[in-house]
């Protein structure tokens, strides 16, 4: 094997790598919030996803003038990184069927992702899916649209195998405030914040039984917000703790100031960004076959390890030195 061959090559025959997205996505429900988060985007580099919402974000009555506000948005040359997605209307909303129709025809080459809500069970998101391909498939789209899907309420916590293992889905999102409200004041509302949400043993079963799903599937497992606004501090202790206890890699933001303390709680460690760095380029120099550094043994399980957390540094906007950024990215 040739010493070039990039790691995606070597390592994933033909198997579907893991996604690699930003850890932090960013929600916004207006005109204005949208725009200025944007903004947000160009300033500090594509280090974070936009969601504009047409689920919340539109007001009633007002669902398809949204709708064709955020695909004229998505789609103009404003967006930069085309690093913007859209959550649209629940299954049961008569509306969610109109959604896709504007959106995917109008900025569907661009359209980072489609964000799926309040299902209750593992059917309505095929249904969707199904629908979102077919739309694909009429309007000649030559992509496949990421599908993400919020596991918030009983019914898609039971199915939830069977979600992360519907085509197209990149992420699950554990949607707390709802799934906390779905059971009926036994789960106490101080629950939607630290600690609670993190020790309460239903919606840490819930949390752990959703992450396992979406690592076995391949799909990655999105944290729910920090409810404190203005508490950076609270949001860095969020993120660290949804990592680090209950591997997931990705967290929803509702205000300006979590995005950063999202993308620095959940970023790999630089220490091991330099190792995996010195470790794939000795790889790839010995044609992917076993090397040593620092006195340990390694080979393609753990090339595997190393090239995922150095693509995730990558998307965090972790300085890469340059001979990794020309051998791999």
């Amino acid at each position: 094997m040739s010493a070039t061959v990039h790691p995606n090559d070597a390592l994933f025959d033909a198997e579907k790598p893991f996604p690699v997205i930003p850890s932090c996505e960013h929600f916004a429900g207006s005109e204005k919030l949208i725009l200025k988060a944007m903004q947000m985007q160009k300033d500090t580099g594509p280090v974070f996803d936009i969601t504009c919402d047409c689920e919340d974000g539109a007001a009633a009555g007002s669902e398809q003038e949204h709708a064709e506000m955020v695909a004229r948005i998505i789609g103009s040359d404003d967006n930069e990184f085309n690093m913007m997605g859209v959550r649209i209307h629940d299954p049961s909303h008569p509306h969610w069927k109109k959604d896709l129709d504007i959106l995917i025809p109008g900025c569907g080459e661009k359209l980072a992702y489609i964000t799926l809500p309040k299902c209750t069970e593992g059917r309505q998101i095929q249904e969707m899916v199904t629908y979102i391909q077919g739309l694909v498939t009429y309007h000649a789209i030559d992509r496949e649209i990421p599908v993400h899907v919020l596991v918030e309420t009983h019914g898609a916590l039971r199915d939830v195998w069977q979600i992360a293992a519907t085509d197209w889905v990149q992420v699950l999102d554990f949607g707390m405030m709802d799934f906390v409200s779905g059971h009926y004041g036994a789960i106490p509302a101080s629950c939607m914040r630290s600690p609670g949400q993190f020790d309460h043993a239903l919606l840490k079963r819930a949390k752990t039984e959703m992450v396992a799903a979406a690592l076995a599937n391949g799909v990655i497992p999105a944290h729910n917000v920090t409810l404190d606004l203005k508490n950076t501090q609270q949001t860095t202790d969020d993120a660290s703790r949804a990592r680090n206890e209950f591997g997931f890699m990705r967290m929803w933001s509702i205000y300006p100031t979590q995005i950063t303390a999202i993308v620095d709680a959940m970023k790999p460690n630089y220490e091991e960004v330099e190792d995996a760095q010195a470790i794939l380029l000795a790889a790839q120099a010995n044609s992917w076959g076993p090397i040593q550094h620092k006195g340990e043994l390694h080979d393609r399980a753990t090339y595997r390890y190393f090239w995922e957390l150095l693509q995730r540094a990558h998307v965090s906007g972790i300085d890469i030195s340059s001979e990794a950024q020309a051998a791999f990215f």
